[in-house]
């Protein structure tokens, strides 16, 4: 069966309770990085605001933000951060349309849920079925391939395993990604094993420690630093394997955010936080797919920058996001900073790829 996208209910702003809301308030910006007081945060959600008597669709929106009337009457999600003088503010905190503000969340259609007031096993846990789950990610992931921006945000558990590794790399090669945001461990971990066979100096395969395993890692990253750049790396020493490789052979870009913990690090990591923040914003702006594998904070931070709907060429989509992890308590968590329409599967993550591969390679 050939996969659709849910449809989407645009409001009924023909409706009277909707065509009689006033205008949204706006407020000039007199700071620079600074709201006016009563400023509008976004949700996650399809949001509408009414100026000069038309209803106007946020695009490219984040959750946490405000929105600024631009003079094309158009309407745009930004951080506090990046307000300017004179940018006129949309106000008001009410969102039931009242105000001039309307949030749409109940836009997309999708099977009806049981109602009862009582029933067994409604969270997301580890014995929890997903089969259902996995057939429609094949689904939406082909779907995507041709129609879609796929993004993956990843950890280092990721490239511990040989088959998961494996597994990444093939889904890179055949189009099912088309960005890669990690932190440094993950690029680090990820060459070594290319030029040690190791992950944190323990053979990927075998789970054999490796003697003074514990520097091949450090090696990886002093060899990286002294070429210049991981692709350096990879041409100097050959290295024909790996999501590092993968990702500059097919042209995938890869955003390689650090943190405070990081040793080396690898020369492409971004070291200023929000220059990071806006390198992944980037990639979050255009995703129609997001999935995060077991990489509790950054998978929060990029599902927090990422809506729960797109606008491709004049029609409102939704965006497919996951979150994969052995913890039932760091899948709980992206949904508990405001990422509400997540999908959360409690597996192990090199299961989860190799399961993957298996069906879509």
């Amino acid at each position: 069966m050939t996969f659709e996208l849910p449809v989407y209910d645009e409001p009924d702003f023909e409706s009277e309770r909707l065509a009689s809301c006033p205008d949204a308030v706006t407020e000039p910006v007199t700071k620079r990085g600074v709201a006016p007081e009563g400023f509008h945060a976004t949700t996650i959600f399809p949001e509408y605001v009414r100026l000069d008597g038309r209803w106007l669709l946020a695009r490219e929106s984040r959750m946490d933000c405000v929105m600024v009337a631009k003079d094309d009457a158009t309407l745009e999600v930004t951080e506090f951060r990046r307000l300017e003088s004179g940018d006129r503010v949309v106000l008001g905190r009410v969102e039931d349309g009242s105000e001039g503000i309307f949030v749409h969340p109940g836009g997309f259609s999708y099977a009806e849920e049981v109602s009862e007031a009582f029933t067994f096993r409604t969270g997301r846990t580890r014995e929890t079925s997903y089969s259902m789950d996995y057939d429609r990610l094949y689904e939406i992931l082909v779907h995507e391939r041709e129609n879609g921006y796929i993004v993956w945000v990843a950890g280092p558990a990721v490239v511990f395993d040989y088959d998961s590794r494996n597994a990444m790399v093939g889904l890179i090669e055949r189009g099912f990604a088309d960005a890669v945001l990690a932190g440094n461990a993950l690029a680090t971990h990820d060459l070594e094993a290319a030029l040690f066979r190791t992950g944190l100096g323990q053979d990927i395969y075998t789970q054999v420690s490796a003697r003074n395993g514990h520097y091949n890692h450090l090696d990886t990253l002093n060899r990286a630093r002294a070429c210049g750049s991981a692709e350096a790396l990879i041409g100097q020493y050959q290295v024909d394997s790996g999501v590092v490789e993968a990702c500059t052979r097919c042209g995938v870009p890869m955003v390689i955010a650090g943190s405070i913990r990081d040793d080396g690090p690898l020369p492409e990591t971004i070291g200023d936080v929000y220059a990071a923040q806006d390198a992944m914003r980037g990639h979050a702006r255009r995703a129609t797919t997001v999935i995060g594998l077991a990489t509790q904070l950054h998978s929060i931070a990029v599902g927090n920058m990422t809506p729960s709907y797109q606008v491709v060429d004049g029609r409102v989509r939704p965006v497919f996001i996951y979150i994969v992890d052995v913890s039932e308590f760091a899948v709980g968590k992206l949904r508990d900073r405001g990422t509400l329409e997540v999908t959360s599967i409690v597996t192990n993550v090199q299961d989860f790829l190799v399961n993957l591969g298996r069906k879509l390679l």
